[in-house]
């Protein structure tokens, strides 16, 4: 039983470890708020959790907060259980589109792509069928949504994990994600929290592994307008949405660590937001004991400093840490209390537990319980299949999220005499679906990204499948050629006299963990992979009615074939999921009227988009600095402002017939006016007393000892002195802990928080409704369809966008019916953060709502009085 050294847990940055030469300053945020007993939607729960908590002790305390360390267990991570009480080991499990290494469980389409579905209902069955999944196994916390990377620059490698660079729609995303998923019984994890945007250089081991010198990982520099404007608010949804916890990200924010950085976690999360359930660490995010401790994390995961060590900043550490007195009893009751709060909050038990079923580090039937040292040889999984008829909502997505982006009447098809299907992306991968490890290669048709957010497929139906039963049923001749570079045999194929040729092609990113093709997570460039570009160039110039299918991780560069009159239609199916064949046909023929919306623009230029990959460090050896200097200023916010035409603007999508936008009106509500937030916390609860003797907390001969297991007894019994070894020890603990760290006493509540009654997001103010904008909409086409009519505001000021996001809706319209589009519009909406105050302000420059089917298109608009 091995455990770091105390000095580890008093490592620097407690809030902020910048140099004074440094360019960016976190500034320090204590002491860590306590849960609110009152948060409205977290009554009962915090309840419960204290009648469970005032029964622990405060290794059983410790337990909770502390993963077991890596392949120690069947999950991803584990919590320490309770075997007194009756508690399991809590797993924690990847992913956000599906139960990564399981097996009988279903690949979903990713959040990016179900963000262009501009659907609230499908985020939130996509949310609930996981959440379901995720149940069947034994699984406790889904480590998902995403809204950290937002998608800040097109080449992130995890873009696709979440939804969109625009703020508002991801913040609906993500809230709709949570519901589903916590009503399914199991407890969401909203993640990267925050500034995680890009691949490089978010760990010094993967950097190394490449040869660049850098001591500290990447630095996200942000001016707090920012922060609240654009990164934050979607965390503010998720947190209103009653999301039960939190994963810190591995990077800096202003030069502090994401998951001992006092400002984010204990200053805007838990108190500017008011959040009540917990933080946990990112897979080794964690850099120090203490000092993120005090700061506001709640568990460690996967509870070791480094994969298979042995040793952890936590577990017999924070035991001592409470012992001595470095960590307030206040806080490790804190953090048990908001880990159970989020278990009890959606409904687990814990006389009600069903087993952990399924095993993250074999397909076996029998394997070993302790994977990492080969220990406990015995049947690990059970093969429980979980999908139910989540196919068809997969379907449904893929179908529903389809975005059509040109089409000069070469769609839908209708029983085409000649199909040639043409590109890699159309077919299988000669491996299989789930050939390469967390699907880190692009081989065959793409229907998800790679790393830590995959799932394996129980089947891959690819284009080609889909197309081919299509084409039986039509009697269509078909045509396949899925090699790439085989240039002469696809030019004889599509030169043929009515031929209609079906491109596929691909762009690929994911977790930085992985490298393919020379990309690093992030993508090098936004060109399509495979040649795809020449691909579509090489058969549009033979062939008169080439239809282009892009299945992507974001935007591609499309400037040099786009416009071809021999590209008669282009579709981005995004990263579908399992049922991508099926997905795409409905929409190539017509079963789906397509009504989707690109989640992000596609720009001529990658200049075009104002931010970028930081790919080189740029701080000698030091931790790379990555200056958010473009503010707000991302995706169409800053080609708006540079006056930039893009090819097709975010929130762009065709359909197969056509509508009218009219009749815009505005009604004022009799909302009263925004009151800031007053009042103070209650005092720090503890619950139950506990031994301060250290001869109490030796290792129970009860207990077999495991080795790389992560225990909460420390290895010396023989004195507190000995327990501690580290020289700070003798000291009292405000000599060497930031100033009120330990602060028991009653807290002043921010102006922006919520009130102590009320439900946590924010001051409930926010959400008052001050504006209800309608519009009419009619079907002036001959077909049903589906329009997803989007309102925007300008806000005025000389330093806004010009206009953001604020509203939409996907309404179904029969011919020749007129139906109304609702746009309520809240203070939340019509407000700007002020740095001085620290609060939102609605400034006194002049509102304007707009309303149409993109953010270029907005034939409607009106002033707000």
């Amino acid at each position: 039983m091995r455990t770091s050294t105390f000095s580890a847990l008093l490592a620097a940055a407690y809030g902020a470890a910048a140099a004074s030469s440094d360019p960016a300053y976190s500034e320090p945020h204590y002491p860590s708020p306590w849960m609110n007993p009152k948060a409205v939607g977290w009554e009962e729960a915090y309840a419960k959790a204290r009648g469970f908590v005032s029964q622990l002790t405060l290794a059983e305390k410790v337990n909770l907060t502390t993963g077991i360390g890596w392949e120690s267990g069947q999950c991803v991570g584990e919590s320490g259980s309770v075997p007194r009480l009756g508690l399991r080991r809590l797993c924690m499990q990847d992913s956000p589109l599906g139960i990564r290494f399981g097996d009988f469980a279903s690949a979903f389409s990713s959040g990016q792509t179900v963000a262009a579905s501009f659907d609230r209902s499908l985020m939130y069955l996509r949310g609930k069928a996981i959440g379901t999944e995720h149940k069947g196994k034994g699984v406790n916390v889904v480590l998902g949504p995403v809204a950290g990377p937002l998608g800040r620059s097109p080449e992130g490698g995890r873009n696709w994990e979440g939804f969109s660079p625009d703020p508002y729609l991801t913040g609906v995303a993500i809230a709709e994600t949570i519901k589903g998923v916590q009503d399914a019984g199991i407890v969401a994890c909203a993640k990267h929290f925050i500034l995680n945007e890009q691949e490089h250089f978010r760990q010094v081991g993967e950097s190394v592994g490449r040869d660049y010198n850098i001591s500290e990982t990447l630095s996200s520099n942000i001016d707090d307008k920012t922060m609240h404007e654009t990164y934050l608010w979607p965390f503010a949804d998720a947190v209103r949405a009653g999301v039960g916890s939190v994963m810190c990200s591995y990077q800096q924010i202003n030069n502090s660590y994401g998951c001992q950085n006092s400002k984010t976690l204990n200053g805007l999360l838990k108190g500017e937001l008011g959040f009540q359930g917990f933080v946990m660490s990112d897979w080794q995010a964690q850099h120090s004991g203490v000092s993120s401790a005090v700061a506001g994390m709640d568990m460690s995961m996967p509870g070791d400093t480094e994969f298979q060590t042995g040793l952890s900043y936590w577990g017999a550490n924070l035991t001592v840490a409470v012992l001595n007195g470095t960590v307030p009893a206040y806080r490790i009751d804190d953090m048990a209390m908001r880990i159970m709060a989020a278990f009890f909050k959606v409904g687990q038990t814990v006389e009600g537990l069903e087993p952990i079923n399924m095993d993250s580090w074999t397909t076996d039937t029998y394997g070993y319980l302790h994977a990492g040292v080969q220990d406990g040889y015995q049947q690990v999984n059970w093969h429980v299949d979980v999908r139910a008829d989540h196919g068809s909502l997969i379907r449904e997505i893929a179908g529903k999220s389809t975005v059509l982006l040109k089409n000069e009447g070469a769609l839908p098809l209708k029983k085409p005499k000649f199909l040639a299907v043409i590109g890699e992306d159309a077919g299988p991968s000669p491996l299989g679906p789930n050939g390469c490890a967390d699907r880190g290669c692009d081989k065959g048709t793409l229907a998800m990204g790679w790393g830590s957010g995959t799932a394996n497929f129980p089947y891959l139906n690819t284009p080609l499948d889909a197309l081919n039963q299509q084409a039986i049923d039509d009697h269509t001749r078909i045509e396949a050629v899925l090699d790439n570079y085989a240039s002469d045999t696809i030019e004889s194929l599509v030169k043929q006299d009515g031929v209609t040729a079906l491109v596929f092609v691909n762009a690929d990113s994911g977790e930085g963990y992985i490298e393919v093709d020379g990309n690093e997570g992030d993508r090098k460039n936004l060109t399509l992979w495979g040649s795809g570009d020449e691909l579509i160039k090489n058969v549009s110039s033979v062939c008169n009615n080439t239809i282009v299918v892009i299945h992507s991780v974001g935007p591609t560069l499309v400037t040099d074939w786009y416009d071809s009159p021999n590209v008669t239609a282009i579709l981005w199916a995004g990263l579908p999921g399992q049922e991508s064949g099926r997905g795409i046909v409905d929409v190539l023929y017509g079963k789906v009227n397509p009504a989707a919306r690109t989640p992000f623009t596609w720009a001529a230029k990658r200049e075009d988009y104002g931010a970028d990959v930081l790919y080189e460090p740029n701080n000698g050896n030091g931790a790379p600095q990555q200056d958010y200097t473009e503010g707000n200023f991302i995706d169409y916010r800053a080609l708006d402002k540079a006056d930039i035409k893009p090819i097709f603007e975010f929130g762009f999508g065709l359909s197969y017939t056509s509508f009218k936008y009219a009749d815009i009106k505005v009604e004022k509500t009799n909302a009263g006016k925004y009151k800031p937030t007053t009042g103070k916390t209650a005092k720090a609860p503890t619950f139950g007393n506990f031994s301060t003797d250290i001869e109490d907390y030796a290792f129970p001969s009860s207990v077999r000892y495991i080795r790389e297991f992560i225990y909460p007894w420390p290895n010396s019994t023989s004195s507190l002195e000995d327990a501690s070894a580290d020289p700070l020890y003798g000291k009292t603990a405000e000599e060497f802990l930031p100033p009120g760290a330990l602060d028991s006493e009653p807290q002043n509540l921010q102006p922006a928080a919520p009130a102590l009654a009320d439900a946590p997001g924010g001051n409930r103010l926010l959400w008052d409704e001050l504006y209800i904008v309608t519009a009419t909409i009619t079907n002036t086409g001959d077909l049903p369809g589906d329009e997803v009519p989007q309102a925007y505001v300008s806000l005025g000021g000389p330093d806004d966008p010009k206009v953001v996001l604020r509203g939409f809706d996907r309404i179904r319209i029969d011919p020749g019916q007129t139906v109304t589009f609702r746009a309520p519009l809240t203070r939340r909406d019509l407000s700007n953060w002020d740095t001085v105050s620290q609060n939102w302000i609605i400034s006194e420059y002049p509102k304007t709502v707009y309303v149409g089917p993109s953010s270029r298109n907005l034939p409607l608009k009106a002033e707000l009085r």
